[in-house]
């Protein structure tokens, strides 16, 4: 796949079969759009054309509103755009400016100059351009004019999927991995950079690597101790992740941590991706540290059997 960064980049394309969105979580939905992208692009042996938008438009039209948290970095989302066959990902900077773009401008200049669209497909409450104006009966009106089909995957088919990237974060807000993972269609994922931490949970014979995700905007899921997989470059192994303050034992700062199983080497300064598989109960507060030790152990137990009865897809 090759990425385009911004219009000006984007080189002599051949039968561009296209779609547009922000994409994030890459979901089922989004999915069964892609998978009708690839076969209308197999179909006049053309290229598939993915344009998506960066940074997320609320940011920009809504910077003020700091709640806005999402499912996947602009290189998460290009590596899953990729797995579904897209050809070209062109990445258009969202900006106050391109925000004021008329929708007519956007075809023009976007769809027909610059991507030479043959065929566009959109789902089914696509809008576009100034103010939300264009929509799919915009882009029949004018796609005689600029020699391009459309196609609207239609409202029943998205619908009777029932997803959507709001669900998936309202399901990862309360720790419903479960629900998010089944609309994703695949375990929910994190990465970041393993950095030292207070070294409390080698006291208690669960040693952590404590993970700093760069990415405020990134969503993280609920507190609470979660089943996992903990993957790097070169391996995947079992864990058990910890989100919260760390009540117990005084802590103040949120703090993402793994103890990952049977495992001892120095992964300082490295990157890991935690996949989150489910999770086991919420952070609480105990009255000791002996007694924050005897929950981990039942935790484990948990976490193993959980992660036992888990297949990769």
């Amino acid at each position: 796949m090759k990425i385009h960064l911004g219009i000006k980049d984007i080189e002599e394309l051949n039968n561009s079969v296209v779609t547009s969105g922000t994409f994030d979580g890459v979901h089922f939905g989004h999915q069964k759009i892609l998978n009708r992208l690839r076969e209308a692009a197999d179909q006049i042996n053309g290229e598939t054309v993915v344009i998506t938008y960066w940074p997320h438009p609320r940011m920009v039209l809504k910077p003020w509103d700091p709640s806005l948290k999402l499912l996947s970095t602009f290189p998460e989302k290009a590596t899953l755009l990729e797995k579904y066959g897209v050809d070209h990902l062109v990445k258009i900077p969202f900006t106050q400016e391109f925000a004021q773009m008329s929708s007519e401008e956007y075809i023009r200049v976007i769809l027909h100059e610059r991507v030479h669209t043959k065929k566009l497909i959109i789902g089914y409450d696509h809008h576009f351009g100034k103010n939300r104006e264009g929509n799919f009966e915009t882009l029949l009106d004018f796609a005689p004019k600029y020699d391009f089909e459309v196609e609207e995957i239609p409202r029943l088919d998205i619908d009777a999927i029932g997803v959507s990237s709001t669900k998936i974060r309202r399901a990862l807000e309360t720790g419903d991995v479960k629900t998010a993972n089944e609309y994703l269609g695949r375990p929910y994922s994190v990465s970041g950079m393993v950095v030292h931490g207070k070294q409390l949970g080698r006291t208690i014979g669960y040693p952590t690597a404590n993970i700093h995700i760069k990415e405020s905007y990134k969503l993280i899921p609920a507190d609470g101790i979660y089943a996992v997989k903990v993957c790097n470059k070169y391996q995947k192994r079992d864990g058990m992740l910890n989100i919260g303050h760390r009540p117990t034992v005084g802590g103040d700062d949120k703090t993402i941590e793994v103890h990952i199983f049977d495992f001892s080497d120095d992964i300082y300064d490295s990157e890991i991706s935690i996949e989150f598989i489910d999770l086991i109960r919420k952070e609480e507060k105990f009255n000791s540290v002996e007694a924050l030790k005897a929950q981990l152990q039942q935790d484990e137990i948990a976490v193993k059997a959980r992660l036992a009865q888990f297949s990769e897809a």
